[in-house]
């Protein structure tokens, strides 16, 4: 499987000019199965009013942004996961969009949101799914909620080989936990980060790039730096994420014990 990110720097609140540059990107890159762009990739990141959001945000899947990827992603003969801000009746969403070469599959909504997000979005409420990417089973997540080590689980016991992450980062170490998240699950993460300072009125926020592909065997199969806008895209042997062997005697799966942990549901 060939997979992949897009590492860019969005133009707050015009659409337009995001898919231009996305579609230049991705006009110049090799062949993909799958790639992921960043977090909010249609609006930008810093919105200190709602009415911004109202100017950008879009009805899934009948909105401007998502109607050009899927013209991308036919063009192409690959999938997409892109972040996107979302509007559904008179409420919003920070959202990830699933696209394939047939069209629009389905939407993620974060579940996790950090910061100031909490004023202008509504929290998703899943479910977590799994869906097929050319015989390649993917789980979405955005930004804020690599933090959190049950969403990522979850997907994995689902069957997922392959996390799509789309990401707006600020802290500077989620790159490192992504490792994390790939040995102790033994899956591949694919996260990709937008880069630039965004300010708007009083608010500015500095986005920290290194996007990056990570492997079972907790290496870095392609990273980007702290400031490029680039696509880069690796092969991946989905062999690798379906051994959850560690040892001749441990099964990262079959060695959990459950008994134990039935305390994170019973702990408020």
């Amino acid at each position: 499987m060939k997979v992949g990110f897009l590492q860019f720097k969005p133009v707050f609140c015009d659409a337009e000019e995001n898919i231009s540059i996305l579609s230049k990107m991705i006009d110049q890159s090799e062949s993909f199965d799958l790639l992921v762009i960043p977090e909010l990739a249609n609006s930008g990141y810093v919105f200190v009013e709602k009415n911004e959001l109202e100017q950008v945000a879009e009805e899934i899947p009948s909105g401007f942004f998502v109607e050009k990827l899927e013209e991308i992603a036919k063009q192409r003969d690959g999938f997409i996961v892109s972040g996107i801000c979302e509007k559904k009746g008179n409420k919003f969403f920070n959202s990830s969009v699933l696209i394939g070469p047939d069209g629009y599959i389905s939407t993620y909504r974060k579940i996790h949101l950090f910061d100031r997000e909490k004023l202008f979005f509504e929290p998703g409420n899943g479910p977590f799914k799994v869906f097929d990417v050319k015989g390649m089973k993917i789980g979405m997540l955005i930004c804020f909620d690599w933090v959190f080590p049950e969403a990522t689980r979850i997907l994995a016991i689902m069957g997922i080989d392959l996390l799509a992450h789309s990401a707006n980062l600020v802290l500077s170490y989620c790159q490192t936990a992504m490792l994390t998240r790939s040995v102790e699950n033994q899956i591949f993460t694919i996260t990709a980060n937008r880069v630039g300072t965004e300010t708007n009125g009083d608010v500015s926020l500095d986005f920290t790039g290194l996007s990056q592909i990570t492997s079972p065997s907790v290496q870095r199969l392609a990273e980007a730096d702290k400031k490029e806008e680039v696509i880069k895209i690796v092969e991946i042997d989905l062999e690798e994420s379906r051994d959850k062997w560690l040892s001749e005697r441990n099964n990262i799966f079959d060695d959990r014990r459950t008994d134990l942990y039935t305390r994170l549901l019973d702990i408020q």
